[in-house]
């Protein structure tokens, strides 16, 4: 049985800095959470006050509290809209798009704005080319709206296999690991990566999550117009596109542009892949992902604009 929600996307956005190897520049998640968003608004012609939620994805906000979602609630002058922020690293724009479509999806809530906002210049090792050469940073947004059969989200999978946060994680900065002198010695504020233990078990899932949802919704790997996978690496991607059997004009890459932007990923695939003319209303789109602590997420849709 599928996990129709009767929700759609109605806009997309996003927004990176300026070239920069370093955050130098003082952009941090908020800021390009807000500039996205901004953007995203003016695309769609809504007012702030329409918004009714604020769900955002990070794994960087500026700070643990207050939430990076009231900032940006704030600086978008959306005063009827609550908003809270989600943590699931690579996966979190999949979770948050999936919590905001329930909201949208029960009646509740008319326009969600959903936010994948991460600044992994902060938390990167320049020391450690195992890590430092691959994430970048970068938000996207996209509006959430009612849907009605047969457009929007047709079915969504998400899992978590709790013993791969041992292969990539930021122990410092936490209850377990409060910042002193001696987590910053240890160079524990910075992401710690077993490369070859992630890209083993993201090729897997990713893959698989994307043939269960083609199979069990009745469809086949030609009817797919465009599979927006997480932008870990090429390898990675290509992997996954092989066992999927779909050619390169059906791949949405982007990584060459912006490295991985964890939660900001598919939120930009999805605006770049506007922008560049290769989706259409009723288009029949695949999102997978895998995160950190091997959070894990995939959605179907049918593109609504």
């Amino acid at each position: 049985m599928s996990h129709r929600l009767a929700a759609k996307i109605t806009g997309v956005a996003g927004y990176v800095p300026p070239r920069v190897m370093t955050n130098a520049n003082g952009t941090a998640t908020s800021h390009m959470a807000t500039e996205a968003a901004k953007c995203l608004l003016a695309q769609t012609k809504t007012d702030p006050n329409e918004i009714d939620l604020i769900v955002l994805a990070s794994v960087t906000p500026d700070m643990f509290f207050p939430a990076t979602a009231c900032l940006v609630q704030e600086r978008l002058g959306a005063k009827k809209a609550w908003g809270f922020d989600l943590s699931a690293a690579c996966s979190g724009f999949a979770y948050a798009l999936t919590v905001g479509a329930q909201f949208v999806s029960a009646g509740t809530h008319k326009k969600v704005l959903v936010i994948g906002s991460d600044t992994m210049t902060s938390v990167l090792d320049y020391t450690d080319r195992s890590t430092c050469v691959l994430f970048g940073d970068g938000a996207g947004a996209v509006m959430l709206e009612g849907a009605g059969p047969g457009e929007g989200i047709l079915d969504f999978v998400h899992d978590v296999d709790g013993a791969g946060g041992a292969f990539l994680y930021m122990p410092g900065g936490g209850s377990l690991h409060p910042a002193s002198q001696e987590t910053v010695a240890k160079r524990m504020h910075y992401v710690h990566q077993e490369g070859s233990q992630v890209f083993k078990y993201a090729v897997r899932r990713m893959s698989e999550m994307a043939a269960h949802l083609l199979d069990k919704n009745g469809f086949k790997n030609e009817d797919l117009k465009l599979l927006v996978p997480h932008q870990a690496n090429l390898r990675i991607i290509r992997a996954t596109q092989e066992r999927l059997g779909v050619d390169d004009s059906k791949v949405m890459v982007n990584i060459d542009r912006y490295g991985n932007t964890t939660a900001g990923t598919i939120p930009l695939g999805l605006r770049d892949a506007v922008e560049q003319g290769r989706l259409h209303k009723g288009d029949l789109v695949l999102i997978v992902t895998v995160g950190a602590g091997y959070t894990t997420g995939g959605m179907l849709l049918r593109w609504a604009y």
